[in-house]
């Protein structure tokens, strides 16, 4: 014992134990789940053998009796469009507003912190001030809707399966933006000013500067802001359990929450398991995919 409180002692040994210590957090609150998620996913397993551990083995048949239900596939398109046009109006508008504060002009750093003051809040929070603002019949939408003459009538934009989904899109975008903003206003920085200089001594306008410098030097933060992005729009879960709890009849259900509603709604464990390391899967593609593409370019 007095051996290790040397050996803590001294900066190698302080290194060392700093380094189990995380190595054991990882193995216990991080692989374990996986391979234990992993695990299950190949077992029929249910509320009651959950206690009993009298799991028979299936292999790959819950992953075909989930991928076969009807559900999935209404899921699957919900998910593909609610990853892909958050991202898109977040990595737009978080980049034009990069682009804004990157400006000089008074009150700008007060302006940054207005819009890191909603990404800081937890999402079931804004989840529960987007309801407000959405619900169909006192909802401030609305308000502003007829106000303006837009529309005659309230929309339901929580119980219609036609805009439900959409709806949450929206309160997604809108917590999304800052996150954008800030990672893309880091790159930004990093671009040498003599650069823009030069080209706009030889003549080149304002887009002519965007398309030739700033979009070629920024492709390595806007590949981490799609990967991280992806990542964690798929990851989002309290906005549907807020706004319409994958509702109505399955409208604005995507893989995460329809992942949970297997395992702890009707509780076919195993298949939520499914859904949830299909998610991984992609999840790890994705992040492939984006390492891949930086080495790359390193090695130029």
């Amino acid at each position: 014992m007095a051996r290790f409180i040397r050996s803590v002692r001294d900066a190698r040994g302080l290194y060392a134990a700093l380094v189990w210590l995380a190595l054991g957090y990882l193995l216990v609150f991080s692989a374990f789940p996986l391979v234990y998620n992993i695990v299950i996913s190949l077992q029929t397993v249910d509320l009651f053998s959950l206690a009993s551990f009298d799991r028979p083995f299936v292999g790959l048949q819950n992953y075909r009796d989930v991928l076969s239900d009807p559900v999935a596939g209404t899921v699957l398109w919900n998910t593909i469009r609610f990853v892909v046009l958050s991202l898109v109006f977040q990595l737009a508008i978080g980049f034009g507003l990069a682009l804004f504060f990157q400006q000089d002009f008074p009150g700008a750093t007060y302006l940054r912190g207005l819009f890191l003051a909603g990404w800081i809040m937890p999402a079931l929070v804004v989840g529960a001030v987007w309801s407000w603002i959405l619900a169909g019949d006192f909802g401030v939408l609305n308000y502003v809707l007829r106000t303006l003459g837009i529309t005659e009538r309230n929309i339901f934009w929580l119980s219609d399966p036609d805009v439900s989904l959409y709806s949450v899109i929206i309160a997604n975008i809108w917590l999304g933006i800052p996150f954008n903003m800030i990672l893309l206003s880091v790159g930004l920085a990093a671009i040498p000013r003599d650069i823009y200089e030069a080209a706009e001594l030889d003549g080149a306008g304002a887009w002519q500067r965007f398309f030739t410098i700033t979009l070629p030097l920024m492709r390595a933060p806007l590949g981490a802001v799609v990967s991280l992005g992806t990542i964690f729009t798929l990851q989002q879960f309290d906005l549907f359990a807020a706004l319409t709890q994958g509702g109505p009849s399955n409208a604005s259900n995507v893989a995460q929450y329809w992942s949970w509603q297997l395992s702890f709604q009707t509780y076919q464990i195993s298949y939520g398991s499914v859904v949830s390391v299909l998610m991984i899967v992609f999840v790890v593609a994705v992040a492939a995919v984006y390492t891949r593409s930086t080495r790359h370019e390193q090695s130029y």
